[in-house]
Order: structure tokens, then sequence, then C-alpha cells
């Protein structure tokens, strides 16, 4: 009987990709994928360490999975991604029950790691790492099989002084563009009709190519491959979003006008502190040629609350700012001091209470200006995505508006299968989700067949 792996994702959707890349891995050497722990003899934690939150939680998953390991001493317990890459050496001495730590750029060791038996040797990580996908890597999707992850890059240049990532994940590095190409046909082969590009800072995506690659011509050559009807941007820097890329949005037909793209903050004081590199002048100039290059975009931003030297008032311009700007997405983070970061050591750091507070009301002056924006949607007919039933039971899905697992749903009423897209109806409106009903007109509405996991390059 093979080994039984349970692998368990924390943090964002490019720790997803390198799960199922390992999860690839894994296949290839003969393991079974499960999703009931109690069945596993392997157990894999891929970690964040982007703040103190998620850290807290990847040590509690940790911790929670080696109570198996209590119940059954011959299994094993594998840690991987940025918590491992960021402390590896300190959590060998702190949790002896991990059996071996796998960094951000050598998770490709894990058929070696899964061979060793009982206890692996000790693994390699320290430093800045990232292991750059390519078709010589496996990969099995978790998720539905008509949406996936595409990850174009690793790592990061900037240097914002609240941001640990580059410190994790290194210099940036784009994909080839053949590659990218390659695994997004791939995609589209196993039935993937939205694709979602992920990267750090997905605008540098082939700066360092310096063959002409650009994120506008990846948009462009994706937007040719026939069957793939959404292609989503996440993760955009507002610094390198230019005419050419507005202008490749605005023009390629299955690229949604969603953009993602963290401002932080809009007062002067706080981007100069955070090394954001723009002005709040520059940025609302920004967010106004976005809006003109692409009618009808649909921006998403985060916005930091309680950053050391926030006062009152630069506070207040940015909640002064959000009922302005009207984004239609927006998630809020309170500031969370990282040791490693410039802005870790800063003086006048925020009480945790003032934080809460300014957290609360940025999100309610948020939540007035999404439930007028879903409120003039009602009436109008949308296309729709059907994703299946919510955790009620409903049949809900998404607008090319909505991203996955971050953004409100549509809730259907209707007949409809997942992976479908179709007419319908907007009839109400909440704060973040729509209620729809579906029109008899389904729009290339693709066969809808049970997933299977089939790894891309295996």
């Amino acid at each position: 009987m093979g080994t039984k792996v349970y692998v368990q994702t924390l943090g964002c959707p490019k720790n997803l990709v390198d799960s199922e890349i390992m999860l690839g891995l894994a296949a290839r050497e003969g393991a079974e994928i499960v999703l009931d722990p109690e069945a596993a003899d392997v157990y894999l934690v891929n970690t964040c360490a982007f703040i103190g939150p998620a850290k807290q939680e990847s040590i509690d998953a940790i911790l929670e999975l080696a109570r198996y390991k209590e119940e059954d001493p011959s299994r094993r317990l594998i840690v991987t991604g940025c918590l491992a890459q960021r402390y590896g050496a300190d959590l060998q001495e702190s949790l002896p029950e991990v059996d071996a730590f796998l960094g951000t750029g050598d998770f490709d060791r894990l058929p070696e790691i899964l061979r060793q038996n009982p206890r692996p040797d000790a693994s390699r990580y320290g430093g800045a790492a990232h292991l750059l996908p390519d078709l010589s890597l496996p990969r099995v999707r978790t998720g539905a099989f008509y949406s996936a992850y595409l990850k174009v890059s690793e790592g990061c240049d900037h240097k914002c002084s609240f941001c640990i990532i580059p410190k994790i994940r290194g210099r940036h590095q784009s994909r080839p563009l053949d590659s990218v190409l390659a695994e997004a046909e791939r995609l589209v082969s196993e039935g993937v009709v939205e694709i979602n590009l992920i990267a750090q800072d997905l605008t540098a995506y082939g700066r360092d190519l310096r063959n002409g690659t650009s994120l506008a011509s990846l948009l462009r050559r994706l937007g040719a491959i026939d069957g793939l009807r959404w292609i989503r941007l996440l993760y955009t820097y507002p610094n390198f979003v230019d005419a050419e890329l507005l202008a490749a949005i605005a023009e390629t037909e299955a690229v949604c006008r969603y953009v993602d793209m963290p401002l932080q903050h809009i007062s002067d004081a706080m981007l100069r502190r955070m090394r954001r590199e723009r002005s709040g002048d520059s940025v609302r100039k920004l967010i106004a040629r976005i809006r003109a290059a692409v009618p009808g975009v649909a921006l998403r931003t985060s916005m930091i609350v309680g950053f050391p030297g926030e006062t009152d008032d630069d506070f207040q311009q940015l909640l002064a700012f959000v009922d302005e700007a009207r984004f239609e997405r927006l998630g809020v983070f309170e500031y969370s001091p990282e040791e490693g970061t410039a802005a870790g050591t800063m003086p006048s750091q925020v009480p945790a209470r003032t934080k809460k507070r300014r957290y609360h009301a940025l999100m309610k002056a948020q939540a007035r200006v999404s439930a007028e924006l879903n409120a003039a949607l009602v009436g109008s007919l949308q296309e729709v995505l059907v994703c299946g039933e919510s955790e009620r039971g409903d049949l809900v899905g998404r607008l090319a508006s909505q991203a996955p697992d971050i953004d409100g749903l549509v809730h259907l009423e209707g007949d409809a299968r997942p992976g479908e897209f179709v007419q319908a109806r907007i009839e109400s409106a909440e704060v973040y989700d729509l209620r729809a009903r579906v029109e008899d007109s389904r729009i290339d509405s693709r066969a809808v067949r049970p997933y299977t996991a089939a790894p891309f390059g295996g």
C-alpha cells in the first residue's frame, strides 16, 4: 500500500500553487492524496509568514496535525513554505515533532523526503529563495475544475517598509512566456475556463527577461487561447500599470475588467513611510487613468490602518479617500510589526485598540460604497460563471468582477451547472453579494464532467 499524503495550505493562492506542485510530486512518486487526515500517514503543512496572525495560524495548524503523530508515531509531519524558509533553524528546536522542513526554494525535494523512512535528513533552507514553476514540475489541482491560478513569476524587487516577502522569496524572476502559455493551454484542455494570474508583483512580469515580454503581451497571447473565457489580474503593483497594459486589458476580450492593485494608503506621509513610491495625488491620477482607459473596470485594493506614525489626520484622509474613490472591492489590514522589516522598528507604533477602531471605521465606509454599487446592478443582465452550491445549499456563481475566494457571490435561482456561463438577471443586492435569476440563454456552455486532477508536465 502506498504512502497516503494529506496537505493543509495556509496563506495566499501563490502558496496554493506551490502545494499543488508538491501534491503532483507526491503523486508522481506513487503516493495517494487523501482528504481525511485520519487516513494519512504523511502530513504536509504549507505555511504563511506574512504577518503575525498568519504565523500563529501556521503554528496552530502544525500542532493540530502533530496530534495524529501522537496517535501513531510512524506517521510523518513535513512543514514547508514561508514559515519554514524564514524560521527553519529555530523551528527545528521548538517543534521536534516535525520530521522535515522544506523551504520555499527546495520543496521539489519532497519525493526525496518521502523516500527517506522513518525520518528524513535535515532539510536545507535559509536566506531568500523561491522555486519557479515550469513544465517539468507536475501539478495536481485541488480546486474547481473550471478555474485555476497560474503563477507567472516569483519574488519581488520592491522595498516596502512593512513587507518581509522579498527577504523570504528573493528577487523577482519571470517564467518564460512559452512556459506560461503551455501551462495555460494545458489547463484549458482540462476544462478550465477561468485563469487568475498571480505573482508577488504581476506588473513586473517579463521585465527581467529582456526580450520584449511584458504582462501586456502575455495577456494578448493568453486571450488567443480557444476556450479560455476569463483571465483575471491579481496583485498588480501601481507604479507599473502603464498605457500598454491598460490597452491590453481593454482590447483583449477574455481579460476581465478587474484590476487588483494594493494601494495601502493615500496620505503622502504614510506612503513615504511605507516606501510605496507614490504620492496621494499620483494615486488619484492613476485611478482616473485606469477608469478612463478601461470603462466599467472593477478595482480591488487593500489598505493598511495603524501603520507606525499614522495620525488621526492621516486616517481621516484615508477614510475620505475610500468614499471618494468608490472601489468596487476593498480589503483592510491592521498593521502587524514584523522583525526584519524597516517598519518593525519605527517609532510611534499605533496602539492595538486604535488600529481596531480604524479598521472597523474603514470597513464600515467601504460597506456603504459596496452596497450602493451593488444596488446599481439590480435589474441588469449579467454574465455569471456558475460555481455550484454554497455551504447553505443554494446555487452560486460569480461575475467577472468577483474573484474567487476573496470577493462576493451571486446567489442564483434557476437551472445551471458548475463551469457554465449563464445570463442572469440581478434581482436584489446585499452589501457584498447579489441575488439573480438565470435566464434561458446559456453562453458557451461547457460539458460538465467529474473533476480528475491531471498534472501538467508530469
